[in-house]
């Protein structure tokens, strides 16, 4: 397949436990290299990033500024938390010099010291940094593709407040940024009342997105926006809605994708972080925290937008806008002119492979570019180009000024 060095493969991975994890690897995107561990080949990649610059967008959005810390972290700074001993996913590993490193499976035990430098006032509040980065986790058992892995790429936002109100002020905006979000991914996420798990003691809030391949169960109304984690929910599937008392609960399973963590004080005392308040006082900041799982997204996209075919991706981070397919050995130097000519404009993954017409169309479809366009002697004796949407079975013949036309529309 030109432009790329992955061919799909005909058969799916046998060992696939899920419909991601099937698509993925079938379709060119992923290679697994053990459990919970995946390289993303160049389809992979593009749809990762993607997925992350929409992130990036909304986070710089609400004032968020980026950086990138290390993987690799002091085991005093997980001491100093209670996180060394007292959370059994974290991977750690001893140097040739007998010292202890942990491998991120968070940041707050790094970004709190690193804002000790950079937070001496009441006037350098509200802060907020992000990074986007890969995160390690020693799953007992990864299972689901990519939707759990000891490796996988996060976004993890952290900010900092006078008072818990202006944090509350701050999560409201992170949560519509949130909600952008996974709009312009194509997907609904609900906001779930949550567990703070390992994070802190108090209520956390999740972002679900409801599929079959999800590791948690969630109650929710269909009419209002309630939703509660099952693992701490005190009513039932069936019993009214107490939120708007008009629909009666519903259960279902879902994938976390995002979530939101108020921290409190606990990393500022544990690392000392204070400023100045406007009375001359030294205070500590009230520390919140957001993520969104990147790689974990992708996974659900693909669980999400699919059919007996393949991945349908939605436009906003397929990997190409367009698949373009020559057929015959003659049209070689016409589909590298049009090749070039969309190309100026749009992402085109072009199949000039010597393979039947109907390997190419069943790779199209189990790749999942929104739009296939097709040049062949038919198509031109027709008058143009055969185009058919990923979503929709009807191919219709346009001529190719009427096709640049649709695409820059």
């Amino acid at each position: 397949m030109s432009k790329t060095i992955v061919e799909p493969l005909k058969d799916a991975p046998k060992d696939a436990d899920t419909t991601n994890h099937r698509l993925l690897v079938q379709a060119g995107f992923v290679r697994q290299l053990m459990a919970g561990a995946y390289t993303y080949l160049p389809l992979g990649l593009k749809v990762l990033n993607k997925i992350s610059q929409i992130v990036r967008e909304e986070m710089d959005k609400i004032g968020g500024q980026e950086v990138l810390m290390p993987m690799l972290h002091p085991a005093e700074n997980w001491k100093k938390t209670g996180g060394w001993d007292g959370i059994d996913v974290l991977f750690k590993v001893k140097s040739r010099t007998e010292k202890d490193y942990a491998l991120g499976q968070s940041q707050e035990e790094v970004v709190t010291p690193l804002m000790k430098e950079f937070i001496q006032s009441y006037r350098d509040l509200p802060a907020s940094v992000y990074h986007i980065q890969w995160k390690f986790r020693d799953e007992l058992r990864s299972r689901s593709g990519i939707l759990r892995g000891r490796e996988f790429l996060m976004k993890d936002m952290y900010s900092w407040h006078e008072t818990e109100e202006d944090f509350e002020d701050y999560y409201k905006k992170v949560r519509q940024a949130y909600i952008k979000v996974y709009k312009r991914l194509g997907l609904v996420a609900k906001v779930t009342e949550a567990s703070g798990g390992s994070f802190t003691e108090k209520i956390s809030y999740e972002f679900m997105v409801i599929t079959d391949a999800g590791e948690d169960d969630i109650l929710y109304c269909p009419s209002c926006e309630f939703c509660i984690n099952s693992e701490i929910a005190k009513v039932k599937v069936g019993e009214t809605c107490s939120s708007c008392k008009s629909e009666k609960l519903l259960e279902a399973r879902a994938a976390e994708v995002g979530n939101v963590f108020d921290l409190g004080l606990k990393y500022a005392k544990d690392f000392d972080l204070q400023y100045t308040g406007e009375d001359g006082k030294r205070k500590s900041p009230v520390m919140g925290c957001y993520g969104i799982g990147i790689s974990r997204t992708m996974g659900v996209l693909v669980e999400k937008c699919n059919d007996d075919k393949g991945i349908l991706w939605p436009k906003s981070v397929a990997p190409f806008g367009v698949q373009l397919i020559s057929l015959g050995e003659d049209m070689g130097e016409m589909g590298e002119k049009l090749y070039k000519q969309l190309s100026e404009t749009n992402e085109v993954l072009w199949d000039d492979r010597g393979v039947s017409a109907g390997r190419k169309f069943a790779d199209a479809d189990l790749i999942g570019c929104p739009l296939r366009v097709v040049v062949s002697k038919r198509s031109l004796d027709e008058g143009g180009v055969e185009i058919k949407r990923r979503d929709e079975d009807e191919t219709k013949v346009v001529t190719v000024d009427e096709l640049v036309k649709l695409l820059n529309d």
